[in-house]
């Protein structure tokens, strides 16, 4: 995984700030200087919270958390579905649906409505209801889908947010400072990076600068997220394979177990048996002592 340089910077534009009269002054720290009327970012740093960025990124898909993607601007839409598709991690890309995180209760259950509509489109049984029904439930699957898509397999809420534009995701991030979910920020020289745990200065008006910071991130969480995968299949088939292990061990246990009972039944059965023909052996053999001892003329004669 490259890391960018200050060449892939600024070839990205990244340098390119606000007009001087639009700026906010707590970027300050972070701009270079100003020319033609046009503020320019100090690369040097944002070279340097980049890789702060994608290592923080980097930890949380390594542990299998989830980086929720935000970008509604038509700069950064495309970058933001592709990688966050690539990654398998929950985006927002086209509208920002309030309450998403802060009242996320309420929005898995309309979660749910969206995937219990998909099932019946999928299995065809949308088809069999009168027409006016089948209109109004196919519109609301547009709609969950429009504003729900992207984070239609988001169980939980995420451990992290990547947000390409702060003062057009403004709703984002303040409910993700409200839950105080860490934030990776492309903060341009209009914005105020407070509250941003990981910002990074650059231009978040250009394709080209949206898509490098976009994927520069979703480069890290995808090696972290596949290589945590992996490790976590190749556990659960260790698991699966002890499991049947002693479940066989204990298959076996019980039929010997079983079969030493039937054994030792069956020689007490057989005692049994011996000691009822003894006995009976015992009585022939006393009856006929008795026939014996008898006087001769006691005796039956022949």
């Amino acid at each position: 995984m490259a890391e960018p340089g200050i060449r892939e910077l600024l070839e990205a534009g990244l340098h390119f700030g606000h007009q001087t009269r639009r700026w906010n002054p707590r970027m300050q720290r972070y701009i270079w200087g100003e020319r033609d009327g046009i503020h320019i970012v100090d690369l040097l740093q944002t070279e340097r919270l980049l890789a702060e960025a994608r290592s923080f990124a980097e930890e949380v898909a390594g542990k299998g958390g989830t980086i929720l993607f935000v970008g509604t601007k038509k700069q950064a839409r495309d970058a933001i579905r592709e990688w966050a598709e690539r990654t398998e991690m929950p985006y927002v890309n086209l509208r920002w649906l309030g309450g998403l995180l802060t009242n996320f209760q309420t929005i898995s259950k309309r979660i749910d409505r969206l995937h219990d509509l998909d099932a019946l489109k999928q299995g065809g049984q949308l088809d069999l209801l009168p027409t006016k029904e089948r209109m109004s439930m196919e519109a609301e699957l547009e709609r969950l889908t429009y504003n729900l898509g992207g984070v239609r397999d988001m169980k939980r809420l995420p451990q992290a947010v990547l947000i390409a534009d702060l003062k057009t995701e403004e709703i984002a991030l303040r409910e993700a400072q409200r839950l105080r979910i860490p934030i990776i920020g492309l903060v341009d020289t209009n914005v105020d990076p407070v509250g941003v745990d990981y910002p990074i200065p650059g231009n978040d008006d250009a394709i080209r600068s949206c898509e490098l910071v976009i994927r520069t991130i979703g480069e890290a969480v995808l090696e972290s997220a596949t290589a945590f995968r992996k490790a976590e299949a190749k556990r659960r088939a260790e698991e699966d394979e002890r499991r049947r292990a002693e479940e066989e061990r204990a298959r076996r246990d019980a039929e010997e177990r079983a079969r030493r009972e039937a054994e030792a039944a069956a020689r007490a059965a057989a005692a049994g048996r011996g000691a009822e023909e003894a006995a009976g052996s015992g009585v022939e053999a006393a009856g006929a002592a008795a026939q014996a001892a008898r006087p001769a003329e006691e005796r039956p004669r022949s």
